[in-house]
């Protein structure tokens, strides 16, 4: 009886401080099945979303959003509560006492240990108790170190993942998509910017996929606005890519072939590393009308495709990556936006009053002497 504590207790240290190491300090793709964490995120995301599908729709954002920083809580209290279990059972092991409460009294023991509380109440009477219980004292303050120094990474990638999302409202429209970022730059005369753009969002995605795959809780935190998430602003870089690397006149392709396949690994060792299968999303069938709509729409802003086969050529690019872009979405709960923005679309800055005014100003806004007059956008009636 005694070896059977002692090994299920070491086996259970052994599993949490290692699924901790993982999680915390080790900078590589797990995708082993058989994880903690990812049993964790399994089994309660699952029952999180079957709940944030019967909550109303303008509410369910919200809901989702809370998911994320309660994970991870419940998770810090998981490894604590199982290394609190797995030292007592290591303790219950040199006791020779194995009734219940006995059990009790080793857990409470093993509690106030892990936390050096020490009341006094209970000491260690055997060598092996006090070894353990000197192991014990540091892991924890060793575990709880390494807690207070997580959390403020934690935070810090999600607030960099967040300010490069928020930019993309006014350059790509609330939800972002392709079309619109790409015809916002050039009825503002800077594709240049465009190209620099695409280099921040070619690190952005490099920043991505190793801060998502370090700390996978990252996933599931929800953006501030419903309709604006990392996973919709990564479709539209990414789709941005597609449609210049199909050939657009005066618009170079380098940065747009450097930019689209960082972003594609990201897309696809996210789904492998959380084990989300590929699923055909509903923008995946773009229409002939459809692409000859964006095509019209783009042309109105100077940019035209000089590809003959444009639209063949963007569906072999599509294929590439969309499978992966809608197991995500449909994981995550996340609607990804189409190719073309809705004409009523208003971005999130000009929705409410304050924001109409704020619009009325930005357009009555002189050009530089040495710009051209302005000249507004026919489809979405914005002027740059």
């Amino acid at each position: 009886m005694p070896m059977v504590f002692l090994i299920l207790g070491v086996l259970l240290v052994v599993i949490i401080l290692w699924d901790t190491f993982e999680v915390m300090l080790l900078p590589l793709p797990i995708k082993r099945r058989f994880r903690l964490v990812r049993l964790f995120f399994d089994g309660t995301w699952k029952t999180w979303a079957a709940l944030a599908r019967k909550v109303p729709a303008e509410r369910r954002d919200k809901f989702i959003g809370v998911y994320g920083p309660l994970s991870l809580v419940t998770l810090i209290c998981i490894w604590v509560g199982g290394l609190i279990i797995g030292f007592g059972l290591i303790h219950e092991s040199f006791t020779g006492n194995y009734s219940l409460p006995s059990f009790l009294q080793s857990l409470y023991f093993s509690g106030i240990t892990f936390f050096t509380v020490g009341y006094g109440d209970l000491v260690p009477r055997t060598g092996g108790m006090k070894v353990v219980s000197i192991l014990e004292a540091g892991c924890g303050l060793g575990f709880l170190a390494l807690v207070i120094g997580y959390l403020p990474v934690v935070y810090q990638l999600f607030a960099r993942r967040e300010s490069h999302v928020l930019l993309l409202d006014e350059r790509a429209g609330s939800p972002p998509t392709a079309t619109t970022l790409l015809k916002r730059h050039a009825d503002g005369r800077s594709l240049q910017s465009l190209q620099e753009l695409l280099r921040e969002w070619e690190l952005w995605a490099a920043e991505l996929l190793e801060s998502h795959v370090s700390y996978p809780m990252l996933v599931y935190y929800r953006s501030q606005y419903a309709n604006l998430s990392w996973l919709t602003a990564l479709a539209a870089v990414i789709d941005t890519c597609s449609l210049i690397m199909v050939g657009i006149e005066d618009l170079a392709t380098f940065q747009a072939r450097m930019t689209f396949p960082v972003a594609r690994l990201a897309v696809v060792e996210l789904s492998q590393v959380f084990g989300i299968r590929e699923v055909a999303i509903a923008r995946a069938h773009l229409s002939s009308e459809e692409f000859q709509a964006m095509k019209a729409s783009l042309e109105q802003s100077g940019l035209k495709l000089i590809e003959p086969d444009a639209e063949l050529k963007l569906a072999r690019f599509r294929a590439t990556y969309e499978p992966f872009l809608g197991g995500l979405a449909e994981h995550l709960l996340i609607d990804l936006p189409g190719w073309i923005a809705s004409g009523d679309q208003l971005d999130n800055w000009e929705k409410n009053s304050r924001g109409a005014v704020a619009k009325r100003l930005v357009e009555s806004v002189s050009p530089e002497p040495s710009e051209q007059k302005p000249y507004s956008n026919s489809v979405e009636g914005k002027r740059y």
